[in-house]
């Protein structure tokens, strides 16, 4: 889908700053719709992005998920691998977005990739140990 069916869908979204400074047709960063950020290149989707931050309230827009409602974005890192193993999604950890306070995995065959970490200092979660899902992306191209 190119940038302006998007947001024909969508509305227009908030590009990244490098879009504005440098033109449209700078490739690989984001288009904004609260929650959703879509990766442009060449004026076309090429990836989807779920942004999340521990203790935070996503919303995305209902073209992407209907009749959706706000939710607390504190999904731990124990509970979406349970999701992934009870519905038999293979998943394995993503060595190159492990580091640090990060932890990564990705899925199989289909390559879709979470990111969590540890709480920040403002973070307002129930355990400061354990490592929250910040994002979920997709790259197509």
């Amino acid at each position: 889908m190119t940038l302006a069916e998007t947001e024909i869908l969508l509305g227009p979204g908030r590009p990244h700053p490098a879009h504005i400074t440098k033109g449209p047709d700078i490739d690989g960063y984001p288009y904004s719709w609260d929650g959703l950020g879509l990766v442009v290149t060449q004026r076309a989707v090429s990836g989807i992005w779920i942004n999340l931050w521990p203790g935070s309230t996503a919303r995305l827009p209902p073209l992407v998920l209907p009749d959706s409602e706000s939710f607390d974005a504190q999904v731990l890192r124990e509970e979406l691998i349970a999701a992934l193993d009870n519905a038999g999604c293979q998943h394995a950890v993503n060595s190159t977005l492990t580091f640090g306070r990060q932890a990564s995995l990705i899925t199989q065959p289909a390559d879709v990739c979470a990111v969590f970490s540890l709480p920040g200092r403002d973070d307002h979660v129930p355990h400061r140990d354990r490592h929250y899902l910040n994002v979920i992306h997709k790259h197509t191209a």
